[in-house]
This record gives structure tokens, sequence and C-alpha cells, in this order.
């Protein structure tokens, strides 16, 4: 299984694209799979590679999707701290 991170396209040059993954830093990835890339278009992204156009129901969907096994991963990690007399340091 792969795991793809939605991402916005802000620039192309040739087969690279820079591409913001929604914290503001921007990457160059592998556009050379993708034809008629442009800034503003929403990609999926994996291991440095854009491997799909996506629409913004999509990236949406994605991205919720995330914060939801965010929220859950936190909780999970609060309840083992606890069993394990852990304090949490931030």
């Amino acid at each position: 299984m792969c795991l793809g991170i939605p991402a916005e396209v802000k620039d192309v040059k040739g087969n690279i694209a820079v591409v913001d993954f929604g914290d503001g830093v921007l990457r160059e990835v592998d556009a050379g799979a993708i034809e008629d890339l442009k800034p503003g278009d929403l990609v999926i992204v994996h291991a440095g590679v854009i491997i799909e156009k996506i629409n913004e129901e999509r990236a949406k969907e994605m991205i919720q999707v995330f914060d939801e096994l965010i929220s859950e991963l936190e909780k999970r990690a609060e309840e083992i701290e606890k069993l394990l007399g852990i304090e949490k340091l931030l």
C-alpha cells in the first residue's frame, strides 16, 4: 500500500513541479507522468512523484480523512502516556 498526499501545484518547470502540501513550504516533485499540469491544479504526490490530478472535492475528502487519522492517533498516544505514567513534554 502506498500513501499519496494531496498538494496544490504552484509552478511547473518542465518535468518538475513546485507544490504546497498545505503547510506553506514549497517542494519540488517529479511531474513527468502528468500532462497539461499548471499552477492551481490539485494533485496526489507519492514518494516525490505526482501520480494523479484530482478535483477539489477529492482533495477535501482526503484531507478530512488525514485529519481524523491524526486526531485518533493523538488520542491513542495520550491514552498510552497515561497508562505508562509519562508526562507530556509539549
